[in-house]
């Protein structure tokens, strides 16, 4: 499989998942700044000065295929396929944020929604999640999908501001996915 099958943009209504460009820069940064507080449990500080540098450790190394995601074409938040291995059938879905304006909405589960469809239809057959103990919304939206918290790594990493975090750990099978 070559990562670019994963690339593809993707679409349901006004919800658009769309592989990260410099176009996208600007609309994530005013994304990020509608929640100051959240970046303190996050690896990684996507505000202010440092935002340019932080954004490429927040969308990770190689291996990573980053994508904005947009309401009405507006950019609201980011995540990612990460490490794909079509030879394990494994991906994890993560590196995501999602500014306040669209939480409690079904926009969510609308991006998980084709982001895990269209794993599944690249031939992967396991998605993992991996989330921050504190981040107690993060852990509810990932169980509200099906996936099955399969441990906690603990004290697994150091955020940016020197916290050493727990990590939640999450599967999903393509068999388990109700959509």
């Amino acid at each position: 499989m070559e990562m670019s099958e994963l690339e593809t943009p993707l679409a349901d209504g006004d919800v658009t998942v769309e592989p990260f460009t410099a176009q996208h820069v600007e609309g994530l940064r005013t994304a990020c700044a509608q929640d100051r507080e959240i970046w303190d449990i996050y690896p990684v500080n996507m505000l202010d000065d440092g935002f340019e540098e932080q954004l490429k450790a927040f969308h990770g190394e190689q291996g990573w295929v980053r994508f904005a995601l947009c309401q009405a074409g507006r950019v609201v938040g980011t995540s990612s396929y990460i490490h794909p291995s079509l030879e394990n059938g494994t991906v994890m879905i993560g590196g995501t944020y999602i500014e306040p304006s669209v939480r409690g909405t079904d926009f969510n589960r609308r991006v998980k929604k084709l982001m895990i469809e269209h794993a599944f239809a690249c031939g992967f057959w396991r998605i993992e999640f991996t989330v921050d103990t504190r981040n107690k919304r993060s852990l509810a939206a990932v169980a509200k999908l099906g996936a099955k918290h399969e441990g906690t790594l603990r004290r697994n990493r150091i955020t940016w501001t020197g916290f050493v975090r727990d990590t939640a750990v999450f599967g999903l099978l393509k068999e388990e996915w109700a959509g």
